[in-house]
């Protein structure tokens, strides 16, 4: 049996979620930089170079690439032979959370009511974290900041288990075309499909944490997602909804087992501020 001390995961989380608000993922870096050659559209071209100033301008100052640092969300893989000393390891997430957004000046965005008080919580707490139980005696820790603009442009379909799939893709791909200028493109797609209503959302979500253009071990979620992605970038949204190829830089799909009666299927995006990392302690 490993044991490590919350204070250490503490520590490990305040680095991790600094590291995070400063730096542009380096994939997406590359990825936007080639956008820039294939893109024909001088608007286009311009935006992305913006995009590319505003990473370098915060990686070397150390401030936010987006000023909405959005809510904080950690998946939580914990060893089954791991045990952890001192505080609980949801406190030591939130401590760790806390102490980054302030000691960064991060914007704190969560308010404690949602619907009528609405009293900010001053610390950016509580993070959204999610449990999962792994073998062996590692602690693995994935944060997203989740702005809350693209965190809107969502969407849930309930469809029964007989759809067309080239229905259930052309609705996603109808929706990015209609809404996604919202979440501030080139965009990070993540679809979740199975489980349950409730779970294909979560799914959703998750998938935005994958590499970029690390395509599902499923062959056939694989070609979903690079025809999703071919068919998204047909729509000509472009960067920032000014027109142009690059409307997203990335389908991810993950997918669940779901009753015989349902098919949900859930979009949730992240902006071309792809702000998620990952440590394992």
């Amino acid at each position: 049996m490993r044991i490590i001390d919350a204070k250490d995961i503490e520590e490990s989380v305040y680095n991790l979620t600094l590291l995070t608000a400063f730096n542009i993922n380096e994939k997406e870096r590359g990825f936007l930089k080639t956008a820039i050659n294939e893109e024909k559209s001088d608007i286009a071209r311009s935006v992305i170079r913006d995009i590319l100033n505003n990473a370098e301008i915060a990686e070397k100052e150390r401030i936010p690439l987006c000023q909405d640092t959005g809510t904080a969300i950690y998946y939580v893989e914990i060893g089954n032979e791991l045990m952890i000393k001192g505080d609980l390891l949801k406190n030591a997430v939130n401590n760790g959370m806390r102490r980054a957004y302030n000691n960064g000046y991060l914007r704190k965005s969560i308010v404690n009511d949602p619907l009528f008080k609405r009293t900010n919580t001053s610390d950016n707490s509580p993070a959204m974290i999610h449990f999962d139980e792994i073998r062996g005696d590692k602690l693995k820790i994935t944060y997203i900041a989740k702005g809350g603009g693209s965190d809107n442009v969502s969407k849930i379909w309930m469809y029964q288990p007989t759809e067309d799939l080239e229905i259930i893709m052309n609705n996603i791909v109808n929706f990015i075309k209609d809404n996604g200028m919202n979440a501030c493109p080139p965009l990070i797609v993540g679809i979740g499909i199975g489980g349950t209503f409730d779970y294909a959302a979560f799914l959703a979500k998750k998938a935005l944490t994958r590499q970029l253009k690390e395509y599902n071990k499923n062959k056939d979620y694989a070609k979903l997602e690079k025809t999703l992605l071919e068919k998204i970038n047909n729509t000509g949204l472009g960067p920032m909804g000014y027109g142009g190829k690059t409307t997203a830089l990335a389908v991810n799909i993950e997918y669940a087992p779901c009753h015989l009666a349902s098919l949900p299927v859930a979009v949730n995006l992240n902006c071309h501020s792809h702000r998620t990392g990952r440590i394992v302690l």
